[in-house]
């Protein structure tokens, strides 16, 4: 099958690479995503990932252990260089190049952001993972996604969660909760869908980048994402 997208943006939280664990990095869900990244890798498609840092660290809970809110997104941001580094390198064991990019300085482990640079990369078939956020505090992991979209001109979001989808409720708590194959960015906001942050959202919309929301712990997903099959939620 012949690709929908060249360039993606996969979106990956923190938690998701927790797996049954209550914190820290499943290395079967790590190996899981390799898997599902060196198969669309492998077809051509150009392959950026933002990754969360929830599973080590989030800022938001800051306040409640005294940490000024500040503070906690960057050690947020530091949690995010974390998994970076371990999902590169579980990539290389399968034989897919990676490049860690981090928007925080730290030169030892991780690229300086670079536009122009990042692209190449991508240009040249290796895997980009955006770590350190947006490097500055306030905005998720969500709008560092939205962000590096946007600047290296994506042709989608792939937002990888643990749902088939956008459902009108939550359908982990509302039995009679349906779920949009395709909807739009109005009627997200309008109906207060929870899909991203309403900063990267709206990031997203001004941009005119669609989000696909779909499952990534389904094998062999991300691959039919990319190939156009009706897989998950289009926001368009």
């Amino acid at each position: 099958m012949s690709q929908k997208y060249k360039r993606v943006l996969l979106k990956l939280s923190g938690e998701s690479l927790m797996g049954d664990k209550s914190f820290g990095i499943s290395p079967d869900k790590l190996d899981h995503y390799a898997r599902e990244i060196k198969q669309i890798v492998d077809k051509g498609v150009e392959t950026a990932i933002v990754i969360g840092g929830g599973n080590i660290f989030r800022g938001l809970q800051a306040k409640e252990s005294g940490i000024e809110r500040v503070q906690g997104d960057y050690m947020g941001m530091l949690a995010t260089v974390m998994n970076g580094i371990a999902l590169a390198s579980v990539l290389e064991t399968h034989g897919v190049y990676a490049r860690l990019v981090s928007a925080i300085e730290m030169k030892e482990v991780a690229e300086p952001y670079i536009r122009r640079r990042a692209i190449r990369h991508l240009e040249k078939g290796r895997v980009v993972i955006f770590s350190g956020g947006t490097g500055s505090p306030y905005f998720t992991t969500d709008s560092a996604a939205a962000l590096r979209a946007s600047e290296i001109s994506a042709d989608v979001i792939l937002k990888g969660t643990r749902v088939d989808g956008i459902y009108t409720a939550d359908p982990e708590k509302d039995k009679t909760a349906t779920k949009y194959d395709t909807v739009s960015f109005n009627k997200v906001i309008i109906d207060n869908l929870k899909v991203m942050d309403m900063t990267a959202f709206t990031l997203c919309q001004e941009n005119q980048i669609p989000i696909v929301v779909f499952d990534i712990n389904e094998d062999g997903n991300l691959l039919k994402v990319t190939e156009g099959e009706k897989i998950g939620t289009l926001v368009s």
